[in-house]
C-alpha cells in the first residue's frame, strides 16, 4: 500500500520561502507520477503542480510559475516542492498525490492520482 507524508509547512512572512518535501512509501517511487495540489479555506482544491517520473517533465499554474518549483529524487523516494517569493494568497493545505503509471507524462486533475497525502499547511502573513 502506498503511503504519502508531507513536511515542511509552516508560518511566513510575505516574501518568504519554505520548502514542502513528500515521501512515498510502500511501492517503487520511480514508478509513480506525481503532483501537488492546494486548498484554501472556503474554496475548491485546485492543482499547483506536476512532475513525471523521471522528473525531466513539469508543470505548474499559471499563478506559480516562476516562483515554485517542483522536483524529485528517485533515490530518496522523495518530491519537493520549492516555494519562493510567498504571498498571502498562496496559503493554503498542500498535498502531494501519486499515480502509478507506465509512461512519462504529467497529469493535471485530481481525479488522475490514486493517492494522497494528509497535508501540510502553509500560512503566509502580509
Amino acid at each position: 500500500q502506498v503511503q504519502l507524508v508531507e513536511s515542511g509547512g509552516g508560518l511566513v512572512q510575505t516574501g518568504g520561502s519554505l520548502r514542502l518535501s513528500c515521501a512515498l512509501s510502500g511501492r517503487p517511487f520511480s514508478n509513480y507520477r506525481m503532483g501537488w495540489f492546494r486548498q484554501a479555506p472556503g474554496k475548491e482544491r485546485e492543482f499547483v503542480a506536476t512532475i513525471s517520473r523521471s522528473g525531466d517533465n513539469t508543470n505548474y499554474t499559471d499563478s506559480v510559475k516562476g516562483r515554485f518549483t517542483i522536483s524529485r529524487d528517485n533515490a530518496k523516494n522523495t518530491m519537493y516542492l520549492q516555494m519562493n517569493s510567498l504571498k498571502p494568497e498562496d496559503t493554503a493545505v498542500y498535498y502531494c498525490a501519486a499515480q502509478f503509471t507506465g509512461t512519462n507524462g504529467v497529469a493535471f486533475k485530481d481525479n488522475e492520482y490514486r493517492y494522497w497525502g494528509q497535508g501540510t499547511q502553509v500560512t503566509v502573513s502580509s
